[in-house]
């Protein structure tokens, strides 16, 4: 069974309350019994198992069996920059990413990009892939929920990448270094970002911006791959090269 997110607040020393959405999916969805156990997880990285005692329409209460601390982080986190994408391959690219362990998801607009949401749209929009981000860290048995920001302009991404972080741009058929073999920091201190473009790709004056400020272009060779695939593809490589995949 995944690990479901709660806050810390429902937490009064061995017993939890549960309570609205996630209630309603233990106990109509998954149909959660008393004397089941489910493995719970709350913002100050800890787990708990827990044993349902009562379960109605208004709460879930169980005792806590166990309790876990969030082991420490041994490798940098990972930041995507992804340009928006049409339909439901965002929604994908964002439950993928989640699962295979990104810090945060950065959605992009960029000069190609063919899907442009109105202003009025950009809060909901960024609400619901949230809630797809979490539904999948709680499939993947994650310690954290990755973030998934407001969208914002590909150049102010490139601008924005603090100090000291590892900053990559996916290009194709340009001549840029091999992702399986760009330098990448260690240690949980250490950050990597990297750019992802639409369908159309990067514009020349976006590569030019991106190199500009201090992105390295790397490629993932001689294929053209669909923007999404490319998204998890290079989360794969970069993952398993930290030692956190294979």
């Amino acid at each position: 069974m995944p690990v479901f997110f709660i806050t810390a607040d429902h937490v009064q020393d061995d017993t939890v309350r549960i309570e609205g959405p996630l209630l309603h999916h233990l106990r109509s969805s998954l149909r959660c019994q008393v004397g089941e156990e489910v493995w719970l997880g709350d913002e100050a990285k800890q787990r708990y198992r827990v044993q349902i005692v009562d379960i109605n329409r208004r709460v879930l209460s169980g005792r806590i069996l166990q309790r876990q601390r969030m082991p420490s982080p041994t490798s940098p986190t990972l930041t995507i920059g992804q340009a928006l994408l049409k339909g439901e391959r965002m929604d994908w690219v964002i439950q993928k990413a989640s699962e295979l362990g990104a810090a945060s998801l950065i959605p992009l607009v960029s000069r190609q990009v063919i899907a442009r949401p109105p202003a009025d749209r950009l809060v909901p929009q960024q609400q619901r892939w949230q809630r797809i981000a979490l539904e999948a860290a709680q499939q993947a048995e994650r310690w954290e929920v990755p973030v998934v920001h407001t969208t914002c302009e590909a150049t102010e991404f490139f601008a924005g990448q603090p100090v000291h972080t590892v900053s990559l741009i996916l290009t194709e058929r340009g001549d840029g270094r091999s992702l399986a073999s760009v330098a990448l920091p260690s240690g949980p201190e250490g950050r990597v970002a990297i750019a992802v473009g639409p369908e159309g790709g990067w514009t020349k004056e976006e590569r030019g911006n991106a190199l500009h400020c201090g992105f390295t272009p790397v490629t993932l060779g001689t294929r053209i791959l669909r923007a999404e695939t490319a998204t998890v593809v290079a989360l794969a490589i970069l993952q398993s090269r930290l030692g956190e995949l294979g």
